[in-house]
């Protein structure tokens, strides 16, 4: 029994016309459009990647142009010329177009000459081909096909017509597919083709190519399971398997998992590639309004959405960055299984990090976003002193009261001896904490000073400076020079630069030489004292040798009898 001659699908579901065109509406109405109105360019480049119907458009175009009918082939015989750059890419190839060019067609209107890879032609024979493309004789049409627009000169470019063939979307490539599977008796999976759709990168050809081939291996039934297997791709189901392992922080588990990919044989980049997919289409399903940008079945979407709600955001971008991570380092990595190994421990540790608010990417405090109940206690600063245990006085009992007076260290007010516990840190609340403002100094206090007593009180009062990192102005008290006058304190410095420093400081230091040494009516001045120096004058050449000749009169003799002139 004879059996009819088999053609395979991309040959046989050839589009013959312009609506079974997949994809490239925009491109097929522009040409549509030009025919309808006769306005037919000298020459068009159709450029983008392989199997998205460059040729196929090409000879769609050339039958329209002439009003030819799909299916016979003898009218365009004649009309339509098909020339293959990768193979003839030499001048003279080029040469039997141009003498061709110039015989009328025996039918139709135009003779359409359709180069295919016309980025492989030689230097040479784009140089032979310019003069014909600029001016071709008015039944010539050039249709340049191309994958590589870069490597066409652009004088070339300038002379075409350019359309931008894109990839064919994954949606476009389902419905096509599921049409010729009805067509063709074979029951598919909308998932199953789905997977020989992304298989296929944006390439018709190729998708219909991979069909062919799992029909020849699974006959006329495609599952999902049946197409992973045999094109070799990693299935959904390890992917959720995994997040969800990760969710439940189970390390031992999810290295199970990724031992089982690699004793099928899958590269553990490919996992990584693929989990970074996953995690992203999990991301992008926790809002409904970009749940479209999963290229999916519904079913498949729903899935998504029902992990991404088990999912917080933090873990989500965290786990993406980890994944993105391993992903740059595999190469480079001198134990990769062990790189992708710590990826997926990492992700188990996600989810407990984030029940204990652990966090390195910002450096805040746990819980610094949730609000505190009254109960709770505030944060302490790290300056600030500990607060009194609740045993070392009764609760009924007053606050202890500073034997010593206040004073200033440093400028910033602090107390002597003891500490007295704010308020705040009793009662639990978030309030900032502000400088307590001291009392006045008593009109009283009168104890004799000396200038032993000022010179201590003033060096602790620069010490404190120092401790709070201000050691410029540290500097310049200690530099300063310190003298007592009765009850008047006077500092001298030697420029204007310190006395500005010190004025900014002054009020602060007499209070607290005022507070330490127990006496209110101190007083302090700052001087600035003028030093004798000798000043610097600047010296020409010329005065320079007026000196020397001075103090050595033979040194103009010389220059005389040398004749030598000053510059």
């Amino acid at each position: 029994m004879e059996q009819a001659n088999y053609t395979v699908s991309a040959r046989k579901y050839r589009p013959q016309d312009w609506d079974a065109v997949v994809g490239q509406a925009g491109i097929t109405r522009t040409l549509q459009q030009a025919i309808s109105s006769n306005q037919i360019a000298q020459a068009y480049l159709f450029c983008g990647p392989r199997g998205v119907g460059k040729t196929t458009s090409a000879r769609i175009f050339a039958r329209a142009i002439n009003q030819f009918e799909a299916g016979h082939d003898e009218d365009q015989a004649f009309n339509v010329f098909e020339l293959d750059a990768a193979s003839n890419n030499k001048v003279e190839d080029i040469r039997s177009i141009v003498d061709q060019v110039r015989i009328p067609p025996q039918s139709g209107k135009y003779k359409v000459y359709i180069i295919d890879e016309v980025h492989m032609l030689s230097q040479a024979a784009f140089n032979a081909f310019l003069k014909t493309l600029e001016e071709p004789p008015a039944h010539a049409v050039f249709i340049l096909a191309t994958t590589e627009k870069h490597k066409i000169l652009p004088t070339i470019l300038s002379r075409c017509q350019i359309f931008d063939f894109h990839r064919i979307t994954v949606d476009d490539m389902v419905k096509h597919l599921q049409g010729i599977a009805e067509k063709e008796g074979v029951t598919a999976e909308e998932a199953a083709l789905h997977v020989v759709a992304q298989k296929a990168d944006g390439a018709l050809r190729d998708a219909l190519s991979i069909f062919d081939q799992l029909v020849a291996f699974a006959g006329r039934n495609l599952t999902y399971d049946v197409v992973a297997e045999h094109l070799h791709v990693l299935d959904h189901n390890t992917y959720f398997s995994i997040v969800d392992h990760a969710l439940a922080g189970e390390v031992a588990p999810a290295l199970l998992v990724l031992d089982e990919i690699v004793r099928r044989g899958f590269d553990p980049h490919h996992f990584i590639s693929g989990l970074g997919a996953h995690l992203r289409n999990v991301l992008v399903a926790k809002d409904a309004a970009t749940t479209s940008l999963i290229e999916g079945p519904d079913d498949l979407k729903k899935r998504y959405a029902e992990q991404a709600a088990k999912c917080s955001l933090v873990f989500l971008i965290r786990g993406l960055d980890h994944v993105n991570q391993a992903d740059v380092q595999y190469r480079g990595s001198q134990h990769q299984r062990l790189l992708v190994e710590l990826t997926l421990m990492q992700l188990c540790s996600l989810s407990e990090a984030d029940k204990k608010k652990i966090t390195s990417l910002v450096p805040v405090l746990a819980d610094a976003w949730r609000s505190r109940r009254p109960s709770e206690s505030a944060p302490l600063r790290a300056d600030a002193a500990p607060p009194v245990q609740a045993a070392a006085a009764p609760s009924s009992a007053p606050a202890p009261v500073p034997e010593a007076p206040p004073m200033r260290v440093g400028g910033l007010r602090k107390r002597a001896v003891k500490v007295v516990v704010p308020d705040s840190l009793v009662v639990g609340t978030d309030r900032e904490q502000k400088p307590e403002e001291l009392p006045p100094i008593p009109d009283d206090w009168r104890d004799p000073v000396t200038m032993e007593s000022v010179q201590q009180a003033y060096n602790a009062f620069a010490q404190g400076l120092q401790a709070d990192q201000r050691a410029n102005l540290a500097a310049t008290l200690r530099s300063a020079k310190l003298e007592l006058h009765g009850e008047t304190v006077q500092l001298e410095v030697i420029n204007e630069v310190q006395l500005g420093q010190l004025s900014d400081v002054r009020p602060d230091l007499l209070d607290a030489l005022r507070r330490n040494l127990r006496n209110g009516g101190l007083e302090l001045r700052v001087n600035v004292t003028e030093r004798d120096e000798p000043t610097m004058k600047f010296m020409t050449d010329r005065d320079r040798y007026d000196a020397m000749a001075a103090a050595q009169p033979g040194l103009d003799v010389l220059r005389r009898r040398l004749d030598l002139d000053l510059r």
